[in-house]
């Protein structure tokens, strides 16, 4: 679109100018009107601020004309539920306002029903604390036993996202905003690209099934590529991808027009195909084998921190792999957990709506599972599923996580405007594109300064929230501090909601709680598959 408007400019000179000089010299008058136009033009394709404005010379403005004309509560109320997809106006506001260091606050008090089935709130204290005189980057230490590279992890990080789905500038410049920021980016499954390395900013490596950056010709995983990969010093942490939240049991896809030879070459694929990753690992088939390569993988990055991430699905599989790390006493660092809600480039539309366990259920989960195996003390768990605000991130602390993961937000930073254009190749914003053309709208010294804002905002925000309920630290919250509104009469606290497992219950049948019996039972540490109760769980 900038070239077409530069030809466009330069012809409507000509035409006008050979009008007016030939023909008709009252046509003279119109570059009046054209030259400002044109002048217009230039100035958006020069900017930096607006990458719509930037791709789209002129036309791009109508989009910002048309964000202020439209009604605000008309806006507010079709737009107000979460459920969707597409994050609603207030969600966006406050990425956007953050990440431009606008005004961060709104008017006229709340903005949402408080008296509708699934509101919830956060319970403040009458001793609230200064929060000046907290921790304004809180961080957990990820790494076991047998780590020998342990790493402090911000509390709010950005989740997979690979170079391929998203362009390089937008790779580049979510990693230069880690850089600023001090806090991590995950590479996604498309394996490491120079736009990663080059801002150096932290990375965790994630491996899926396709093995990108360290695959083998024949598309299994090759243990000195991955070695070569994580050595770069960037590399903090290791994640094996199991399964994501936006389609489950399905696998990567990345269309063939956004293959290119760079980013064929980077997964070893072949260039200009659409790049199906497996649904399902080569390299194990057990439980027991996961954690097995989980640590052969710590040992080949000389001891960094492994784990994997995965939506939940079948209850019996995760209580199999805490089986498998009983019996082997081979744990992970960490676990990601991602929820059903969680967003992609590219899904089939009934993965992506109807399969995988929701955020919240899904940490509720795992967290049990590893408190009921005696596990969680030498795991950190990470949380993914739509954490947009500080508030997001208090309540999946609340729930069980150590850290958050956020994927959409951090495009929204960079300036995505939801046009749902990623899986064609053709996002006007340059974020999720592989169009040169528009790849050059996406400025990266703007953007990761934007990401930067976000990120230091927001984690402020959740401080606040800390100090508003009266505590000191991240691991003073509990699910007591959370509460939702079940109907319009009843309200439950998330301990009523998700009661807690007490430590070591699921160790032992006579200690294991009744709904949890049966998915005990038919777990096993030698197999993915579901067993027969072999005792009676009632």
């Amino acid at each position: 679109m900038r070239n077409k408007f530069t030809v466009f400019a330069i012809i409507s000179l000509l035409i006008v100018g050979g009008i007016g000089y030939f023909l008709w010299q009252p046509i003279w008058w119109s570059l009046i009107v054209l030259i400002p136009i044109l002048f217009i033009g230039f100035y958006d394709m020069l900017q930096s601020k607006h990458a719509i404005m930037r791709n789209f010379p002129i036309f791009g403005r109508g989009r910002y004309v048309m964000e202020e004309l439209r009604p605000k509560l008309y806006q507010y109320f079709i737009e107000s539920d979460t459920n969707g997809r597409p994050l609603n106006r207030l969600q966006r506001s406050v990425v956007y306002q953050r990440a431009k260091q606008e005004l961060d606050t709104n008017p006229f008090g709340t903005q949402r029903d408080i008296y509708a089935e699934g509101y919830e709130w956060m319970s403040h204290s009458i001793a609230a604390r200064n929060p000046h005189e907290l921790d304004h980057d809180p961080r957990t230490p990820v790494g076991g036993p047998n780590c020998q590279q342990p790493y402090a992890a911000s509390v709010f990080n950005v989740s997979a996202m690979s170079y391929g789905s998203l362009s390089s500038a937008a790779i580049e410049a979510l990693n230069g905003g880690a850089k600023i920021g001090g806090f991590a980016h995950n590479t996604g499954e498309g394996g490491i690209s120079p736009y990663h390395l080059r801002p150096e900013g932290d990375l965790i490596y994630q491996v899926g099934t396709g093995y990108f950056g360290c695959r083998s010709k024949e598309g299994g995983f090759d243990p000195e590529f991955f070695r070569e990969r994580t050595a770069a010093p960037q590399v903090k942490m290791i994640e094996l991808k199991l399964s994501q939240g936006a389609k489950p049991g399905h696998g990567g896809i990345l269309p063939a027009k956004k293959n290119t030879p760079e980013i064929a070459k980077i997964r070893n694929v072949e260039v200009g195909t659409a790049v199906l990753s497996p649904p399902y690992h080569k390299a194990f088939s057990t439980p027991k084998g996961l954690l097995e390569l989980l640590a052969k993988m710590r040992e080949l990055s000389n001891g960094k921190p492994v784990g994997f991430k995965l939506c939940i699905g079948r209850r019996s599989e995760f209580l199999a792999i805490c089986k498998a790390m009983v019996e082997t006493g081979i744990k992970p660092d960490f676990i990601s957990i991602d929820g059903g809600e969680g967003g992609t480039g590219a899904a089939p539309i009934e993965f992506s709506d109807s399969v995988g366990m929701p955020f919240k259920d899904g940490l509720a989960f795992a967290y049990d599972a590893l408190i009921g195996f005696d596990l969680k003390k030498d795991i950190k768990l990470i949380g993914a599923g739509k954490v947009i605000t500080g508030f997001d991130i208090f309540r999946a602390i609340a729930i069980g996580a150590d850290a958050c993961y956020s994927a959409r937000a951090m495009m929204l930073a960079l300036g995505c405007i939801q046009a749902l254009e990623c899986n064609k190749n053709t996002c006007p914003t340059g974020v999720a594109t592989q169009d040169p053309e528009l790849v050059k709208g996406l400025d990266v010294e703007d953007k990761q300064v934007r990401v930067a804002n976000y990120h230091r905002d927001t984690v402020h925000s959740f401080v606040e929230l800390l100090a508003a309920a009266g505590l000191e630290h991240p691991g003073q919250i509990t699910r007591s501090h959370i509460s939702r509104r079940v109907s319009v009469h009843v309200t439950q606290s998330y301990d009523d909601i998700y009661p807690e497992m007490p430590v070591g219950a699921l160790l032992k049948l006579d200690t294991c709680p009744a709904n949890w019996r049966p998915h005990v039972l038919r777990a096993s540490a030698d197999s993915f598959q579901p067993q027969s109760m072999a005792v009676n769980p009632s």
